[in-house]
C-alpha cells in the first residue's frame, strides 16, 4: 500500500514522532486539483522544490501552493549568486523520489530544508513519496523535525491571484 510504512516518506514522518495523516488519492494534473482532492486550500499543498547550488549540493525549498520561489530572495538568503532546478532524473538521483512525490522526509540524502515563512502555523499537505499519496502534518512540528530554515523566499503565484 502506498501510504504504508514501507513507503520511505511515510516511514520517516512516522519515525519523526509528529502527528500525521496519510491521504491517498488518484492521479492529479494540477496543484489546484491536488488541493481539491485532498480537501485543503491551494496554499496548504506545500510544494517541495529541489534546488541545485553546486554539483552534488542541493536544498529542499518548501513553498505554499499558491506561491512560487523568489529566486532573488533565495539567492540573498543563501549568499549564492547562481542556482538552478535540476532535471527530473537528477532530482530523483538526489532525493530518491520522482517529481510530484518529492518530500524532505525519507529522502536518500537529508539535504537542508528552507521553508517559506508562510508555511507556518497550520496543517500542510506534503508529497508522500509516491504518486497519489500525500502526508498531512502540522507545519510547525514538521519544520522543527526537519530543522528547517524559515524565511521569506516566495512571491505570489499569478495563477492563484484573486480576480479584481
Amino acid at each position: 500500500m502506498a501510504g504504508s510504512p514501507d513507503n520511505p516518506a511515510v516511514a520517516a514522518v512516522a519515525a519523526s514522532g509528529i502527528a500525521y495523516r496519510v491521504v491517498e488519492h488518484g492521479p492529479v494534473r494540477s496543484l489546484a486539483e491536488a488541493a481539491r482532492v485532498r480537501g485543503v486550500e491551494p496554499r496548504d499543498v506545500v510544494k517541495t522544490i529541489v534546488v541545485r547550488l553546486a554539483e552534488g549540493d542541493y536544498r529542499f525549498v518548501l513553498v505554499p501552493g499558491d506561491r512560487v520561489i523568489s529566486w532573488p530572495k533565495l539567492r540573498a538568503l543563501l549568499g549564492i549568486p547562481r542556482m538552478s532546478m535540476p532535471d527530473a532524473a537528477t532530482a530523483k538521483a538526489a532525493t530518491g523520489y520522482e517529481r510530484g512525490t518529492i518530500t524532505p522526509f525519507g529522502s536518500t540524502t537529508p539535504w537542508p530544508v528552507i521553508a517559506d515563512e508562510r508555511v507556518r502555523g497550520r496543517e500542510i499537505s506534503l508529497g508522500g513519496g509516491r504518486h497519489g499519496v500525500a502526508v498531512a502534518v502540522p507545519a510547525d512540528a514538521a519544520l522543527a523535525a526537519l530543522d528547517a530554515t524559515v524565511a521569506d523566499v516566495s512571491d505570489p503565484d499569478p495563477a492563484f491571484a484573486d480576480p479584481a
